[in-house]
């Protein structure tokens, strides 16, 4: 293993392991780090020698916070391919993840958001800590939630997945869990001695990995969601975001006009390109979802409001986007429909 690269991987035992080591930037992704992480889930995946396999974030502040925005940023306002180059194998790679035939332990401690999710979330074994910290706020720089938000966000509880998409609201461990992110709590601090005998069990030819992990885990105390259960259905089964938002303020709760004073902050866009996408989700498999997405951030990247967003919320910080258009109203269903016309060059393909 070398240390001082971007992405730390190993075999030891039957053990994969593999390290996002990037912390000062909070282990987010780039495209190297996809393609060679993409190679590694391939070939690990056809050797019988590899029983298991463990991904993790450098550092105590993040498993990961999500793709190279500022890069993503720079390259698509110079009309460069990195944008296109990123979104292809990313998705590719969320894909993969899910389809990942052995044991994929995701330790998911500190913050994650959007291409951390996607590494993590369609793992079998998702591990949530006292640190973690989990968004798709994808909607408030001119994205949507993508990495497979189209996969996991409708198969949620109720509606919490249109919920989580629209407003990027953020989970702690408790939440994380009843929402189907995270599937077992563990403290933070057991994580070296859950990796110790995750590594001892892997030497086994036939590893029990849900035994161990059944060993370190905890309870991570009362979810605040299932007190808002109701009003979330309620208000978020609605047939559009102008009607989400209505209802929202109809309702009256400081909660749900949080929530309201919350999406009227996002893109008009985003917002009804994530509505059709959730929606649209619930009906598909994952390899639909990704075909899906990239047809969407394809226009996305060649769009307004990602780079409008970006510059707000990330570049100049001013927290003032200009969105084009300003208004849901001004928003129209061919505008949505666009982005999830078929591509000339055609779909994404998928292995």
């Amino acid at each position: 293993m070398t240390e001082d690269r971007d992405l730390v991987v190993g075999v030891e035992n039957g053990l994969a392991t593999v390290l996002l080591n990037r912390p000062k930037a909070l282990n987010a992704l780039t495209h190297e780090m996809c393609v060679e992480l993409h190679g590694h889930l391939t070939a690990w995946a056809a050797d019988p020698s590899v029983r298991a396999l463990v991904i993790e974030g450098a550092g105590e502040k993040a498993f990961c916070a999500g793709g190279d925005i500022r890069k993503l940023y720079d390259e698509g306002r110079a009309g460069g391919r990195y944008p296109y180059d990123f979104y292809y194998d990313e998705y590719r790679l969320n894909a993969l993840v899910k389809h990942f035939p052995k044991p994929y332990i995701a330790l998911i401690d500190g913050i994650v958001m959007g291409g951390g999710v996607g590494v993590s979330v369609h793992g079998s074994h998702r591990i949530v800590t006292d640190r973690t910290l989990f968004a798709m706020p994808e909607t408030g720089i001119g994205l949507f939630p993508d990495v497979g938000g189209s996969y996991f966000l409708p198969r949620c509880p109720g509606q919490v997945g249109m919920f989580l998409g629209l407003t990027g609201a953020r989970l702690k461990a408790a939440d994380a869990i009843y929402a189907g992110i995270g599937s077992v709590f563990v403290p933070s601090d057991r994580l070296p001695d859950l990796k110790e005998s995750l590594a001892a069990e892997a030497e086994s030819a036939t590893p029990d990995i849900d035994a161990v992990i059944a060993n370190f885990a905890a309870d991570p105390g009362a979810a605040s969601l299932p007190d808002h259960q109701a009003e979330i259905d309620a208000c978020f089964g609605l047939g559009s975001v102008e009607e989400i938002l209505s209802a929202l303020r109809k309702a009256g709760t400081d909660w749900a006009t949080a929530q309201a004073d919350t999406i009227e902050t996002k893109s008009p866009t985003s917002l009804k390109v994530a509505y059709r996408q959730i929606r649209n989700g619930a009906e598909l498999d994952i390899d639909e979802c990704m075909r899906m997405e990239w047809r969407m951030v394809n226009r996305i990247i060649a769009g307004h409001d990602f780079y409008e967003g970006t510059r707000a919320v990330v570049i100049d910080k001013d927290q003032k986007p200009a969105w084009q258009p300003k208004r849901l109203a001004d928003v129209s269903a061919a505008d949505v429909d666009a982005y999830f016309a078929p591509l000339a060059d055609g779909d994404l393909p998928l292995d």
